[in-house]
């Protein structure tokens, strides 16, 4: 079983744009030697955005709630909608609504200007507005990779049952993993990656307990989105998210290291608490290369992000 390392959510939630009312959970800018980006790595930065309620926009065709148009560099930002919808709009022409359930994955690359905002429909109605976003490492051979747009619907990823472990012969359903990018057992997630990732949305709705397999060799951390329950043992709820312990060494100078071994994450729901639970696991080979960023750009030598500056300032950006 892999073990705990530490819980985290003890962090104060602040607004992006007017939009996105986030706490910052991972930030690889932060110097914290119990949890910096070698803990984290390929994983940059993570923002929780808790279940928060919107009025009606009375102007929501012209001034939509979220952040004008911004670049990035270097990496790739992960944004998950959980309720609400997210209208997204960039400089290589991608553009389209992030409904409930579904997953934009946008390359940054060598460089991508883009906007985030409530949809139409969300700013016309309102109501509950919920979201995760994640920042990704590109290594150093992809940092300058052609940017690029995947838009993944909830209908396009695979959808796996989690069956109760505790009476496995009924073969109980307890739950479901959407898999988001990655590998289950020889299925693979609807998302393509630069590295090796498992992003895996996970919902448990009856009571009993299942376990969950990753691999050993990956830095692997788990998101309470909604809910509470007893992961190995220990009781999480909304907005913790949880540090596993430190994977076993990789061979840096294979292409494709293997996933064979596996650890488990058991994971036990109880009828006390109420609703369903909503978990984000994420697992990512380390990519092991040193990291230079600052605010949208993220490079691998200081001479890298001041170049970035540069050309972003006189109009090379993303060429």
């Amino acid at each position: 079983m892999r073990a705990i390392q530490y819980i985290h959510g003890d962090k104060a939630p602040h607004w992006v744009g007017d939009g996105f009312y986030v706490k910052t959970l991972i930030n690889h800018l932060e110097d914290n030697p119990d949890f910096n980006y070698n803990h984290t790595d390929p994983f940059l930065l993570f923002d929780y955005g808790e279940p928060t309620r919107f009025s009606p926009n009375p102007d929501y065709k012209l001034q939509p709630h979220g952040i004008g148009q911004h670049p990035h560099k270097g990496f790739e930002t992960v944004t998950l909608a959980y309720d609400g919808e997210i209208s997204h709009a960039d400089s290589t022409g991608g553009r389209g609504d992030i409904l409930e359930g579904d997953v934009q994955w946008m390359t940054a690359g060598r460089g991508i200007l883009h906007e985030e905002f409530h949809s139409e429909a969300f700013g016309q109605r309102g109501g509950i507005f919920s979201m995760v976003q994640l920042w990704v490492n590109l290594p150093s051979k992809h940092k300058l990779t052609g940017p690029k747009y995947q838009s993944i619907k909830r209908a396009d990823m695979p959808i796996i049952e989690l069956i109760n472990d505790s009476d496995a012969q009924k073969q109980t359903i307890i739950g479901q993993v959407a898999i988001i990018a990655g590998d289950w057992h020889g299925i693979t997630g609807a998302a393509t990656t630069f590295t090796p990732i498992n992003m895996w949305d996970v919902a448990l709705h009856a009571a009993g307990t299942t376990s969950i397999q990753v691999p050993n060799t990956h830095n692997t951390l788990l998101l309470i989105q909604e809910g509470q329950l007893l992961v190995n043992g220990t009781a999480v709820s909304a907005g913790d998210l949880i540090q596993f312990s430190a994977p076993i060494h990789v061979n840096t100078e294979s292409e494709t290291p293997s996933h064979s071994t596996t650890d488990s994450i058991e994971l036990t729901y109880s009828r006390d608490a109420q609703g369903i639970v909503k978990l984000l696991l994420l697992s990512g080979e380390p990519i092991g290369e040193p990291v230079a960023g600052y605010g949208p750009f993220v490079m691998n030598t200081q001479e890298e992000l001041r170049q970035a500056f540069r050309d972003y300032q006189i109009g090379n950006f993303g060429k």
